[in-house]
C-alpha cells in the first residue's frame, strides 16, 4: 500500500488545510505549557533569542526533511525508512525495522498525552461549569499547592502528586480515567473521518479559533493593572545569559519538540501531500505560526501572572494547572477568562493528539492492510488501556519518551534522508512543487548541523532530564 499513488490514498485537499493540520500537530502543550515556563525560567529575551535561532534552523532543515521524506515515499516512517535503505543497498527490511522506533515514540507519546488530555478536558469542563473558579486563589506557601487541592489530596507532598490525586479522587465529579476516555473518543472520532474529512476539517476550525481566542485574551490581559511587568519581563535581555550553554540546549530542545520533529507525525502528514506542494514554503508557515502561538501563550500567561501579583519568574511546572488558576480566579472577569483559556488549551491538545495517533494508525493501514475504522479502533483500544494503567507514572513515562525516544526518532529520520538517501534523490524530493531547486545551503545544513544537534539534544536531554 505504501507504493500507491497519492490519488489512491486519502490526503489533504488544500494547501492551508495541510498547513493548519501541521500547525495543529505542533501547537500543543509544548507551546502553551512548556514554552512560558522556559521563558519564565531563563528570562525573556535571554531565552527567546536562542529559541528563535533554533526554530529557524529546525524549520529550515528538519521540518522540510520530514515532509519531503514522507511525500517521496508515500508512506509513514516504516515505509519511508525501508524505501531509503532499499535505494542504498536493496535491503528494505533493515529500514522498515528501524522505522518502528519513531512509530513506538509516537504511540508512547500519544498515550502519555491521552492522560494529560484528561486533565485538559477536566479543566475545560470546570471552566465552563464554574467549578474551576470555586478552587479559589489561596496557595499554600509551603507546598505551592492550591488550598482546595490539599483538601482533596491532603497527603500530597509535591505538585505532581497533588494534580494526580486530585483527578484520581474525582474533584468536582468523575476522575481522570473517564475524562481521558472522553478526550480519546473525540480524537478518534475525528480520525475515523479520514485525513481530508476529519483531520483537515477539524483543524480548519480549531486552529483559527485557538488563535482568535488567544488574541482576545491577550488584548484583555493587556488592559489589567500590573500586566506591563509581564511584558517587560518577556522582552528583557540579560546578555550574560546568552553564554550559558544550558539556555541554548533547552532552546533547541523546545524548538525541536514544539515543531513536532520526531520522525513520525510530520513524515506521515507529508505522505498525504500532493507533489505540487511547495515544502519549504509550508515548513516556513508552520514554523512562523507555531512560534506565534507560543508567543501568544507567553503574552497571555506571564502578564496575567504579573497582574495577579505573582512574579513572572516564579512559574515552574505548576504554572498552568496551579498558579495560573489562582491568578485567573483572582482577576476581574477571571471566570470567563479561565473558561476561554482552557478551551484554547483543549483545541491545542486535541489537534496534537490526533497527529500523534495518526502515525501508528497509518502503519496498520500501509503494512497490514487495515481499513481506516479498524485501524483507528485498534490503536484507540491500545491507547485507552495503557493510558489508564500508566496514570500514576505519567510524568516518568513522558520523560522517557521526550528525552530518549522522540529525539532518537528525529535523528533516525535525519540520518535516513541526509545520509542514506542519495543526495540527488533527497534534493529532488524537496524540489518538487517549487520553481527552482532549494538553495545549496539546505543539504549541508541538514546533513551536519541538524543531525549533530539531534545527537546533542539526545545526550543533553539524558544528562539534564525534565524541565526542572
Amino acid at each position: 500500500m505504501s507504493n500507491q499513488s497519492l490519488e489512491q490514498r486519502d490526503g489533504f485537499k488544500s494547501k492551508w488545510g495541510f498547513i493548519l493540520a501541521c500547525i495543529g500537530s505542533a501547537v500543543g502543550m509544548g507551546n502553551i505549557w512548556r514554552f512560558p515556563i522556559m521563558v519564565s525560567k531563563f528570562g525573556g529575551l535571554t531565552f527567546l533569542i536562542p529559541y528563535f535561532i533554533c526554530v529557524a534552523l529546525v524549520g529550515s532543515t528538519g521540518v522540510i526533511e520530514e515532509f519531503a521524506l514522507g511525500r517521496w515515499a508515500q508512506a509513514g516512517p516504516v515505509g519511508a525508512f525501508g524505501k531509503c535503505t532499499e535505494e542504498k543497498n536493496g535491503k528494505k527490511n533493515i529500514g522498515e525495522l528501524i522505522g518502528i522506533v519513531p512509530i513506538i515514540g509516537a504511540l508512547m507519546l500519544s498515550i502519555g498525552y491521552t492522560v494529560v488530555m484528561g486533565w485538559i478536558f477536566k479543566y475545560c469542563f470546570m471552566g465552563i461549569s464554574g467549578s474551576l473558579y470555586a478552587l479559589g486563589t489561596e496557595i499554600d506557601p509551603t507546598t505551592g499547592i492550591l488550598a482546595e487541592f490539599i483538601k482533596t489530596a491532603p497527603e500530597a507532598e509535591t505538585l505532581g502528586e497533588a494534580i494526580g490525586m486530585m483527578f484520581q479522587n474525582g474533584l468536582f465529579g468523575i476522575g481522570n480515567g473517564v475524562w481521558q476516555i472522553i478526550g480519546l473518543v473525540i480524537a478518534l472520532a475525528i480520525m475515523v473521518l479520514g485525513v481530508s474529512g476529519g483531520i483537515e476539517k477539524a483543524n480548519k476550525v480549531m486552529m483559527p479559533a485557538l488563535f482568535g481566542l488567544f488574541v482576545i485574551l491577550g488584548i484583555y490581559i493587556a488592559t489589567l493593572p500590573g500586566a506591563g511587568d509581564g511584558y517587560k519581563y518577556i522582552f528583557t535581555l540579560d546578555p550574560a545569559g546568552l553564554v550559558n550553554p544550558q539556555v541554548w540546549i533547552f532552546a533547541f530542545g523546545q524548538a525541536f519538540f514544539s515543531l513536532s520533529i520526531g520522525g513520525n507525525g510530520s513524515v506521515i502528514y507529508g505522505s498525504y501531500l500532493p507533489k505540487s506542494e511547495d515544502l519549504p514554503s509550508s515548513a516556513r508557515n508552520v514554523a512562523i505560526f507555531d512560534t506565534l502561538a507560543a508567543m501568544l501563550a507567553a503574552c497571555v500567561i506571564l502578564p496575567a501572572m504579573a497582574a495577579g501579583g505573582v512574579a513572572p519568574e516564579s512559574g515552574g511546572p505548576g504554572l498552568m494547572f496551579i498558579y495560573l488558576v489562582a491568578v485567573l480566579n483572582g482577576m476581574r472577569g477571571g471566570r470567563i477568562v479561565g473558561m476561554v483559556f482552557f478551551i484554547c488549551v483543549l483545541f491545542a491538545g486535541l489537534s496534537s493528539i490526533v497527529n500523534l495517533y495518526e502515525a501508528p494508525v497509518a502503519l496498520l493501514q500501509e503494512k497490514f492492510k487495515f481499513k481506516r475504522l479498524p485501524a483507528v479502533a485498534t490503536i484507540g483500544v491500545i491507547g485507552c488501556v495503557v493510558s489508564v494503567l500508566i496514570q500514576p507514572w505519567t510524568s516518568q513515562w513522558m520523560d522517557v519518551v521526550s528525552i530518549y525516544i522522540c529525539p532518537l526518532g528525529a535523528l533516525l529520520a535525519g540520518l535516513m534522508f541526509f545520509w542514506v538517501l542519495k543526495k540527488e534523490t533527497a534534493i529532488g524530493a524537496v524540489s518538487e512543487g517549487i520553481k527552482n531547486k532549494i538553495g545549496g545551503w539546505f543539504y549541508p545544513l541538514g546533513k551536519y548541523a541538524f543531525c549533530i544537534l539531534c545527537v546533542v539534544a539526545l545526550v543533553a536531554g539524558a544528562i539534564l532530564g525534565g524541565i526542572g
